[in-house]
């Protein structure tokens, strides 16, 4: 064998056993207990399945963007083994124009592969595509627009000024047009989670109910708890708000395509979002704050999310589980992987808090004023 050849065989092995090694890596990272999975396993897991996948999905999304990063190619892409196993195929990559870098991807069900298993059909609690949507990944090339983004959330509440917004409301719209909405679900984690939100939420608002999983979806009142820590933070807080444009966010809830304040009781009632939140991540904690964070009375009660009192009506907001293990660090707790962990305990709350009612308001002030076509 020449030494080029023998080279290329000694590089070729490396790549393998770093791919094999990665910490990333599926089988190194990834749940264990699923190692042969089955979508009919939905049927007895009270939503624990699903759970795992949609996080691995989300997890895909990561991955996609540091293959992309790290150019790797097909051959060695670690992505892919966080779909595929699921019966799951790319169908299509959300890239940010500014930067170039994926924020999120349409994940299809893979209909080949599930027969070449012997799965006739696609169970009825798998999607028939999700779109899944990544938080904030701090290397380099997609730092820069991530925080931003972040940022934003935290200065308006609100993400409808990002481009990401736009094409993530897009993205979903097409696939409720193409499969119907009850066939659709989206998810995201961390700053992709507060992007599912508004989009889950603004697609409700026209009669498109899609399911929707938050994983450590961020507080808004988590830019309202910083005002708590002293002087010093609330004039960093305010230079921080100044320097982003004063037109992220609009002053009410507006239907997204006519710009035409809509407030829906029926998207209330039949859009129940899945929030997964951990007691120790202050990313996301205020979610179990019956208070909403301390946040009460006065002006807030002008402020664009705030519920009006009458309008619950005794139902169901949001779908709060809770992962409660004392004491953790910020990065474990904030972390995707716990959300696929062999020996989570979750406690199940159906709930109107202050603050799940603050970012639902707008879907249950007044009844429509025309009709919305339903998928």
């Amino acid at each position: 064998m020449s030494n080029q050849k023998l080279v290329q065989r000694e590089t070729e092995i490396e790549d393998q056993n770093n791919r094999l090694h990665h910490p990333y890596a599926f089988h190194v990272s990834g749940p264990r207990k699923v190692s042969v999975p089955n979508w009919r396993d939905l049927i007895n897991s009270n939503g624990n399945y699903k759970r795992t996948v949609i996080a691995c999905f989300i997890q895909a999304v990561y991955l996609l963007e540091l293959d992309r990063q790290e150019k790797r190619t097909e051959e060695n892409a670690l992505a892919p083994k966080w779909f595929i196993p699921f019966k799951y195929k790319l169908s299509r990559t959300l890239i940010d124009e500014r930067d170039g870098s994926i924020y999120g991807a349409i994940l299809e069900w893979d209909r080949s592969a599930a027969l070449s298993d012997f799965i006739l059909i696609r169970p009825s609690g798998a999607p028939r595509a999700v779109l899944a949507l990544r938080g904030t990944l701090l290397k380099g090339p997609t730092l820069r627009r991530d925080i931003e983004d972040d940022l934003r959330f935290l200065a308006w509440e609100s993400l409808k000024g990002s481009v990401r917004f736009n094409g993530a409301l897009e993205a979903l719209k097409s696939l409720a047009d193409a499969y119907g909405s009850h066939n659709v679900a989206v998810a995201g984690h961390s700053l992709g989670a507060g992007f599912a939100l508004q989009i889950g939420k603004a697609l409700a608002k026209n009669g498109l109910f899609i399911e929707t999983h938050l994983f450590n979806p961020p507080s808004v009142s988590l830019a309202m708890s910083l005002k708590n820590v002293g002087e010093k933070a609330v004039v960093v807080w305010q230079k921080v708000k100044s320097m982003l444009p004063s037109n992220a966010v609009t002053a009410t809830d507006t239907d997204t395509n006519t710009g035409v304040a809509s407030n829906n009781v029926v998207a209330f009632n039949k859009w129940v979002p899945h929030l997964y939140v951990n007691n120790s991540d202050y990313i996301c904690c205020y979610y179990t704050d019956p208070a909403g964070g301390g946040e009460s009375g006065g002006a807030a009660s002008e402020k664009e999310n705030v519920r009006p009192l009458s309008a619950a009506n005794g139902q169901v907001a949001a779908k709060l589980f809770v992962l409660s293990k004392g004491k953790q660090k910020f990065m474990e707790a904030h972390g995707l992987e716990q959300w696929w962990s062999d020996d989570l305990e979750l406690e199940l709350a159906l709930q109107n808090s202050k603050l799940i009612s603050k970012q639902l308001k707008s879907l249950y002030s007044l009844p429509p004023t025309s009709a919305t076509n339903r998928r």
